[in-house]
Formats: structure tokens, sequence, C-alpha cells
């Protein structure tokens, strides 16, 4: 039996872990949440159903593990970590990277970030 769902057939298209992890006051890594992650993926929920991006899941994650370089998100299924500090970041994410396809390098982190 074949276990592979065809693309066709997945519930979401694009899944969006925005960290929203918090740690002890003064922790030396901070945390996500402090640098206001909580706002800004409500902001990125409310905005993808804006501009109707009904096959994208905006999810709330715990520790990321790039806390100090947050607030941060990854997209799958394409594996790509931003660093998304603002309202204008969040949207240029939905609109250039998830709905257009076209990756932002400006924000992205790379893997020895």
């Amino acid at each position: 039996m074949n276990d592979h769902v065809p693309a066709d057939n997945l519930f979401y298209d694009t899944h969006v872990f925005f960290c929203t992890n918090e740690r002890p006051a003064g922790h030396p890594r901070g945390c996500c949440k402090a640098k206001g992650s909580e706002t800004l993926r409500n902001y990125m929920k409310a905005k993808a159903k804006e501009l109707g991006l009904d096959r994208t899941r905006i999810n709330s994650a715990g520790c990321l593990d790039r806390c100090e370089l947050g607030p941060t998100l990854v997209i799958y299924p394409e594996g790509i970590w931003y660093r998304c500090a603002t309202t204008e970041d969040v949207d240029r994410v939905l609109v250039e990277h998830v709905k257009n396809g076209n990756p932002i390098k400006d924000l992205m982190l790379g893997p020895d970030e």
C-alpha cells in the first residue's frame, strides 16, 4: 500500500510556525515572546485571512531554538527560516513568499546563524 498523500489532497499547502516561546526575564538568549512574537503571529493570522490565503496555516510554536535572532519563524514545506520583527516583515513574508513563492533573502536566517 502506498502511504504517500498526493499534494492536491493536503489540507494546507503551507505551514508557518511562529515562535512564541517565553524564557525568564534576563535570560542571556532572550525570547521571541518578549520581542513581540505573539502580537506579530496574531497579525500574521489576520493578514493571511485578509489576503485569502486559505490553504496556509499560521501556528504558534514553542522554542525554535533561535530566540536570540528573533522573533523567528519557519515555513514548511520549504523549511525556510525568517527573522520577522515588524508587521511590514510579516506582510512581505505573506505576499512575497507565501502568496508569490519568492523567498526573501534579506529576512532569511541561514543555517549557521
